[in-house]
């Protein structure tokens, strides 16, 4: 476990949020390099490895992170030398005071600053203490003079915030605590695909990398199958684990079969080829109902329609600087996937789209 502990607190400290998704971009290009036949980017910066198949007819399988997390930009600097901003993905407002971020400026300076917190001294006479906080209220504060001394050391309105969190252990060594598993989850899953297939033969040209966009509203995804026109596409994406709140997703319990989200449902025939394929490789898993939605939503209705699913993992209290997850269920996931991808050859990928 220590060697993928090391490899999570590499990819998780990279930071990366919806449209400044270079970090990761560059990390997913000098990763992949070795391991495909070549590597494209779309439009809007989304990066594919290509390992072609040398079989006749082979169908076209995608396997797609998203570089991006939840983050902020700045909209404006105020005269003592704060910043406001905007999020940039879905916040709880309850999560995000007090807390430390990495400002970056458009010379590439990185610049420690944090989220003000209102001290309890102060509540009763600014709001009696009652009041839900507001992000559009939220101080962003680097410790400036003034609004002249911001924008000398090169601030702009349209900088990007990115959550600073170190990744470590839990006591017991099962878990890590870390910022932006939601979806450097996904990444690291494509890299380790990707390795563990660089000598094999494939039934599929497989197209493995990352979307952009995401976290505000799968737009990555639509660019990158209708540039790639998949066969299937398979999202490898994080979600919300719901066990501390008597809620589907229990960090520990293996890999998700996501059979639902507000803008997806499996397809039977896909189903059916996700169990028996878990269950004949032995992989630890368990059904999951999702609130929430991934690129297989964006995916699945472009191009006459593509057979979509996420081949995902849960983790506590994601959207966050501090998100909980277990390092087993991530090896389950891996081991689901690389099952999943070796089996897709001419004939299931038919009998997966036979209606």
């Amino acid at each position: 476990m220590s060697q993928l502990f090391h490899k999570i607190k590499e990819i998780t400290a990279l930071e990366s949020i919806a449209g400044y998704e270079d970090d990761v971009r560059d990390f997913l290009r000098q990763k992949m390099h070795p391991l495909v036949d070549e590597i494209e980017t779309d439009g809007l910066g989304g990066i594919f490895g290509i390992k072609k198949s040398s079989q006749k007819e082979a169908p076209r399988v995608m396997v797609a992170a998203h570089m991006d997390e939840v983050g902020f930009m700045v909209s404006a600097i105020k005269a003592d030398g704060t910043l406001r901003g905007i999020e940039i993905g879905g916040w709880n407002p309850l999560v995000v005071s007090g807390q430390r971020f990495t400002l970056h400026t458009r010379q590439g300076r990185r610049i420690p600053i944090i989220s003000g917190a209102l001290p309890p001294h102060f509540q009763n006479r600014m709001n009696s203490g009652n009041g839900l906080p507001q992000i559009a209220d939220l101080i962003f504060d680097a410790g400036f003079t003034d609004k002249a001394e911001a924008e000398e050391f090169g601030v702009t309105p349209g900088d990007i915030i990115v959550p600073h969190s170190e990744a470590i252990l839990t006591a017991n060594h099962k878990n890590v605590i870390s910022k932006a598993w939601d979806n450097r989850y996904g990444i690291l899953m494509i890299t380790e695909l990707l390795d563990a297939l660089k000598h094999q033969e494939l039934g599929n040209t497989l197209i493995a990398g990352a979307n952009v966009q995401e976290e505000v509203g799968l737009r990555g995804a639509q660019v990158s199958t209708t540039m790639y026109d998949p066969e299937i596409f398979l999202a490898v994406d994080c979600s919300p684990a719901g066990d501390t709140y008597g809620e589907q997703g229990k960090i520990g319990d293996g890999t998700l079969i996501r059979f639902y989200d507000p803008g997806h449902i499996m397809l039977k025939n896909m189903r059916e080829f996700l169990l028996t394929t878990a269950e004949e490789a032995g992989i630890k898993y368990q059904y999951y109902c999702a609130k929430g939605g991934t690129d297989a939503g964006a995916a699945h209705l472009k191009n006459k329609g593509i057979p979509s699913t996420t081949i995902g993992v849960c983790a506590r209290y994601i959207h966050s600087h501090q998100t909980l997850y277990n390092m087993d269920d991530f090896l389950q996931a891996q081991a689901f996937l690389q099952a999943i991808v070796k089996k897709l050859d001419r004939s299931t990928v038919d009998t997966i789209k036979a209606y």
